[in-house]
């Protein structure tokens, strides 16, 4: 990832869920622009860049969090890691909403807390939104995965009511072969073997793992932020047009079609998400001057596949 200029003085950030996906490349990007991280680890500390926690006790070592300037929440169990079931759906709905209290109690018993707290949420909050496009003063959908968002965010009360500004970075899909959801997909279309999902007309709101990185920053940055922020691209497209973008940027055929009832049979309850409709904008980040440096699927696959 190319490193970002520095827009503002020298900070010292904490981030959970440092070694996933999207954390490892903030850390890498705030590291080589002279800030300072700190990385929270579930185990005990072994350097002084490292802090203790462990969430399902809501235990946090909140003396190694004394001194920092915002704090960057993005641990939990991946969504499409696993098949669900009932016990894996408990699981993802604990490590959001365990270690969201967790981190917000532990910043609100310091005796000077941090300006910001960027708590990573998810564009599930809205549910199944069909064709009609929805941005932050769209209310929560139905379902298991908007019934975890709002516990999520709710979680991070305590932080609030200390007087933390607190941004819920609503992630859509990010676009990168290292991992997520777009991790799986990469493979199977460079063998050729890709193709739409279910009846393909199903929106996919996505953003590239650059510009998941630069909002996060933009909302650690932005004082004016708060509350709900949709992390996506401007123009959300359907999964036909993903596996036609995905056909065209990496040069392979996408004559495959994986329908729903083997969705559903691979996945579990998660197919009937894949299978859903999200078409959501990035309204809050575009009036605050937010500039995407990958707007578009095509260009979004193309950062990805170099």
């Amino acid at each position: 990832m190319v490193p970002m200029q520095r827009s503002a003085p020298r900070k010292r950030v904490a981030v959970t869920g440092a070694s996933g996906l999207i954390g490892s490349a903030l850390v890498h990007s705030l590291r080589a622009d002279g800030h300072d991280v700190v990385r929270l680890v579930r185990r005990p500390a072994r350097t002084a860049d490292e802090v203790e926690w462990d969430p399902k006790r809501l235990y946090v070592d909140a003396a190694g969090l004394v001194g920092v300037d915002s704090v960057v929440h993005l641990a939990g169990a991946g969504v499409g890691e696993r098949r669900w079931n009932d016990a894996y759906k408990q699981e993802i709905r604990d490590s959001r909403v365990l270690g969201t209290t967790a981190i917000s109690q532990a910043l609100a018993s310091l005796a000077e807390p941090p300006e910001s707290l960027v708590c990573g949420t998810a564009l599930g909050w809205y549910g199944d939104t069909g064709s009609r496009a929805v941005d932050e003063s769209a209310p929560a959908g139905t379902g298991f995965l908007p019934e975890v968002c709002v516990e999520w965010e709710a979680a991070a009360a305590p932080a609030e009511e200390a007087g933390i500004r607190v941004a819920y970075a609503r992630t859509g899909l990010v676009v990168a072969r290292e991992g997520g959801a777009w991790g799986r997909l990469f493979p199977l279309f460079r063998a050729g073997l890709g193709g739409r999902m279910g009846d393909g007309r199903q929106y996919w709101s996505f953003i590239s793992l650059h510009d998941e990185v630069a909002a996060l920053r933009h909302l650690v940055d932005t004082p004016t932020l708060s509350g709900p922020v949709n992390l996506t691209a401007p123009d959300p497209v359907t999964n036909r047009e993903v596996t036609a973008a995905m056909g065209r940027v990496l040069r392979r055929p996408t004559v495959f079609t994986v329908p729903a009832p083997a969705l559903k049979v691979v996945l579990g309850d998660f197919a009937q998400d894949v299978l859903g409709s999200q078409r959501v904008l990035p309204g809050r980040l575009l009036e605050t001057g937010f500039d995407f440096a990958f707007p578009t699927i095509d260009d979004s696959i193309r950062s990805a596949a170099r």
